[in-house]
C-alpha cells in the first residue's frame, strides 16, 4: 500500500495511492502521517480524487532523521574524494553508524533544492529511508535523496565532527511511503531487500546498485538506533548511499577529478528505487550569506593569568 501526503483544495491530506487507477483515496477526518503510523492503523477512506489533481509533498515530518552509512563500497569512494585516504575503517564492521540531519529541512517530490550559494561541489545521494513504526517495528519506506555540499563537508569534517553545514541545508524525501507487507516478498533468506536503485541527472544515468548490497538490514539498523536511546513512530532511518554511483563524490574519488561534473543550477535529479517509486528535485542556489566575525583565538598569556 502507497500512503502520501498531498495538497488538494486548498489543504494538505494524507490517503491512499491507487497507481493503476491514476486516483488517491483521502483519508477520512484529514489525520497527519505521524498520527497514521503512530495509531498502527488506517483510517477510513473519502471519495477518490485524480492523482493528476494532486501536489504530492514530502510523505512526512518525521521527529528525527538518521542517516546511516551501510555500503562498503560508497564508503570507500567517497574517503578518497573527502580525505584522499580510500578504504573502510575496520570501525565501520563494528556497527552501522550514523548521524543525525536536520529534520526541519524535509523537501518532497518536485521541489526546488536550493544550495548553498559557497558551495561548488553539489551533489546527491541515492538511498532508502525505512519508517519506524511502533514498538521499533518496520512501518515503510521511502526514497531519500541526502544533498550534500561536498566542499562544505570536506572542511567542517577536519575538525573531527559529523557533516553540518555540509549537509543540513535539504533532504528530500518521496513520493510516498510504501508500507512493508507490500515488499517483504521482495526480501532474500538474510532480510536483505533485493531492488534496483538507480540515479540519473538530467536524464542520463549516473548510478545503479541493489539495495541488497547493504551491510545490515533495516531492522537491525532500527535495533542499534534504539540501544540505550529511544526510536519512535515516524522516525525515519537512511540506509546510506548506495555504491556504483550512488552520488557523485564516490565517482570522483574513483576517477581522481570532478567527473561527473558537480551539480548545477538547473540540473534535475531524478532517484528511483523499484517497488517504491521515483523522486524528482531541481537544483538551484540559496541567497547568498554574509562572512563569520572573525574567529576569538585563545591567548595563552590571558588564559593563565585567570587560573
Amino acid at each position: 500500500m502507497k500512503l502520501a501526503t498531498f495538497r488538494h483544495g486548498g489543504r494538505e491530506r494524507t490517503g491512499i495511492v491507487l497507481l493503476e487507477d491514476r486516483r488517491v483515496l483521502p483519508f477520512a477526518g484529514g489525520p497527519g502521517m505521524r498520527a497514521i503510523i503512530e495509531s498502527g492503523e488506517l483510517p477510513d477512506t473519502t471519495d477518490p480524487v485524480s492523482l493528476s489533481d494532486v501536489r504530492l509533498v514530502a510523505p512526512l515530518r518525521p521527529a528525527s532523521l538518521r542517516d546511516f552509512v551501510a555500503f562498503e563500497e560508497h564508503v570507500d569512494g567517497v574517503r578518497r574524494s573527502i580525505d584522499g585516504s580510500g578504504g573502510v575503517p575496520e570501525a565501520w564492521y563494528d556497527a552501522p553508524t550514523f548521524y543525525f540531519t536536520n529534520p526541519h529541512r524535509i523537501l518532497g517530490p518536485d521541489d526546488d533544492v536550493a544550495f548553498p550559494a559557497r558551495s561548488v561541489a553539489r551533489d546527491f545521494e541515492l538511498e532508502v529511508a525505512v519508517i519506524a513504526g511502533p514498538g521499533g517495528s518496520v512501518f515503510g519506506y521511502t526514497v531519500l535523496n541526502d544533498w550534500s555540499a561536498r566542499d562544505l563537508q570536506k572542511r567542517e569534517m577536519q575538525v573531527n565532527l559529523g557533516p553540518a553545514k555540509g549537509k543540513d541545508f535539504a533532504s528530500s524525501l518521496g513520493p510516498w511511503i510504501v508500507t512493508a507487507d507490500e515488499l517483504d516478498d521482495r526480501k532474500d533468506t538474510d532480510g536483505f531487500l533485493d531492488l534496483w536503485c538507480t540515479a540519473t541527472v538530467n536524464g542520463t544515468e549516473i548510478g545503479r546498485d541493489l539495495l541488497g548490497n547493504m551491510g545490515w538490514t533495516f531492522e537491525t539498523m532500527i535495533d542499534y538506533a534504539a540501544r540505550d536511546s529511544v526510536v519512535v513512530p515516524g522516525d525515519v532511518l537512511g540506509s546510506g548511499t548506495v555504491g556504483n554511483g550512488g552520488c557523485l563524490a564516490e565517482l570522483w574519488g574513483r576517477n581522481g577529478r570532478p567527473d561527473p561534473l558537480p551539480l548545477r543550477d538547473g540540473d534535475v535529479v531524478t532517484l528511483t528505487v523499484e517497488g517504491i517509486g521515483s523522486l524528482t528535485n531541481r537544483v538551484v542556489t540559496a541567497p547568498p550569506t554574509g562572512d563569520l566575525p572573525p574567529v576569538r583565538r585563545r591567548d595563552q598569556a590571558r588564559a593563565r593569568a585567570a587560573r
